[in-house]
């Protein structure tokens, strides 16, 4: 199967919408070829998302399986498409956009158009676009069979070489995702989750089936890209302002529209990787310290709490519900940046965090975190969205606006101190028998609030827990002389092996110093 580091599994459908008739001469600056024009707009793709919405969901067709099948990983990897033939390899758009090949892992085609003044031409597939040995399976799909995915090069006047470097990618179902600004892949988003871990019900994964990219202006950072959705549960329409600066802003605007009863509809989804970390690794599982793509889940309520969640690799999935109104943002972020905690050289310490602001009042719902088991790197098993308080369905509709942000770092950074790392081990003091059934757990926060702190004075720890008792406390400043650098320890006493909720933040008298921690602990005694 494919490494996920390179690629996202495909599993994408089309729906009839554009002419696809050749008419017009191929576009003469790239040479690719169109299909005949039609109208497009905006309010027209809605349109026809709520019409589809209103019908039974029809498969649409697709190339042949068994020439798709014999296109397996290594035959798919001698398939290169050629940069010379990139839309807007020479203008108007300073970023030129590629196509990815259909295959065993990538069966089912998206259709492509390119917009200007209001038409819409499809872009038709020609396996002359591409790089493949002579003998290549490839050569037996049939005329116009469309393409799996699409990515944007980096700048044809930039400082990287936009033939080999790429910001941003759509591949697989309605999933997408783009580097940051350390200039690295890594966790993904999608257009829709529909009944993610939902007992007795599989998941769905609706398709981002047409897509159409709106010509830009020539010195224009922001690309437009719009994207109608289809599945046997919903339809949608999306708009992607896409931004590249020193890191990639996306304004995302969709119209949802139930085709059937979902029970968790899963609004701003992200997808991610967590296997282990400090916290809790187990022994000689890799020769590695750390592996994720995220080491946690940061949440700015619409109350103003800033909460900071590590992640978990359950020993069974696991879905936690954050019930909100109206939150401020929320995302899976990679903070620990140091290199010597992966010691890999696909650099996890530059992956990418992804920030989710609303625009627009979401009202009542939950940020819902799904947790997954998983052995090894190549599974996403972590996912994040947000959940209308009500179920979705049938002839309901959405209208929902978000900014991501693919940086760093979140974008509206806490004044507090931070969560900087959570360990655990054996309960109990040292030079003792060690007690069955007590974790001793330790905290690091950081930040300018401790920083500024009176010499003799200590924060004083808040904790709660749903079960068990606290016990050995104690709030030191780190040994190793950095202002503001502070660790609680405690020991949690406790019985089963059911989750036991935690929290835990800073104060000194009535001030707050430190974002709140919050953990799912499972006890394994």
């Amino acid at each position: 199967m494919f490494n996920r580091r390179q690629f996202l599994e495909y599993a994408a459908a089309t729906a009839g919408l554009a002419a696809t008739g050749f008419s017009g001469p191929a576009m003469a600056q790239q040479g690719l070829k169109l299909g005949a024009s039609s109208p497009f707009s905006f309010e027209a793709l809605k349109a026809r998302a709520r019409e589809m919405a209103k019908t039974p969901y029809m498969p649409p067709p697709q190339p042949p399986a068994d020439v798709l099948y014999q296109i397996d990983y290594d035959a798919h990897g001698k398939i290169k498409f050629k940069t010379d033939l990139a839309l807007w390899a020479n203008g108007p758009s300073k970023f030129p956009v590629t196509f990815f090949h259909l295959g065993r892992y990538f069966q089912k085609p998206v259709r492509m158009h390119v917009v200007e003044g209001g038409q819409a031409r499809e872009i038709i597939y020609d396996d002359a676009y591409f790089d493949m040995p002579a003998d290549s399976p490839a050569h037996k799909l049939p005329v116009n069979s469309g393409f799996a995915g699409f990515r944007f090069q980096e700048a044809r006047d930039g400082s990287l070489d936009w033939r080999k470097n790429d910001w941003v990618a759509f591949l697989g179902a309605s999933y997408f995702r783009a580097i940051g600004e350390l200039y690295q892949y890594g966790l993904s988003a999608r257009g829709l989750a529909v009944d993610v871990a939902v007992f007795g019900r599989n998941e769905e994964f609706p398709d981002f089936t047409h897509v159409f990219f709106d010509t830009p202006q020539p010195d224009s950072d922001t690309v437009i890209v719009y994207a109608l959705l289809d599945g046997p549960s919903v339809s949608g329409a999306y708009r992607f302002a896409m931004t590249r600066t020193k890191a990639v802003i996306m304004d995302l605007e969709c119209a949802v529209f139930m085709r059937q009863d979902v029970s968790r509809l899963g609004i701003a989804p992200l997808t991610s990787m967590y296997w282990y970390s400090e916290k809790a690794k187990p022994s000689a599982i890799d020769w590695r310290p750390e592996i994720h793509d995220s080491d946690g889940l940061a949440m700015w309520t619409g109350s103003g709490e800033r909460i900071w969640r590590p992640l978990n690799n359950p020993p069974r999935i696991i879905t936690s519900a954050f019930t909100e109104e109206n939150p401020k943002g929320f995302g899976l972020l990679q903070r620990d940046r140091n290199f010597d905690h992966y010691l890999d050289g696909v650099y996890y310490d530059r992956r990418p965090s992804l920030w989710i602001e609303p625009q627009g009042g979401w009202g009542k719902g939950s940020i819902q975190l799904v947790e997954i088991p998983t052995d090894d790197e190549i599974h996403d098993n972590i996912v994040v969205m947000w959940v209308p308080a009500e179920p979705a369905r049938a002839g309901q509709s959405f209208d929902l606006r978000y900014r991501m942000y693919w940086t760093a770092d979140e974008p509206f950074p806490t004044p507090l101190a931070r969560v900087v790392a959570t360990r655990f081990g054996n309960g109990g003091q040292a030079g003792t028998v060690r007690p069955k059934g007590v974790r001793k757990f330790m905290i690091e926060f950081k930040g300018e609030p401790l920083a500024r702190l009176p010499n003799g004075v200590i924060p004083r720890p808040v904790l709660t827990a749903s079960r068990g008792e606290f016990s050995n406390i104690l709030t030191e400043a780190v040994p190793n002389d950095v202002p503001g650098h502070w660790r609680t320890q405690f020991d949690l006493s406790v019985t089963g092996t059911e989750p036991v909720e935690m929290r835990c933040y800073l104060r000194q008298g009535d001030e707050i110093l430190s974002e709140t921690w919050l953990y799912q602990y499972h006890p394994s005694f």
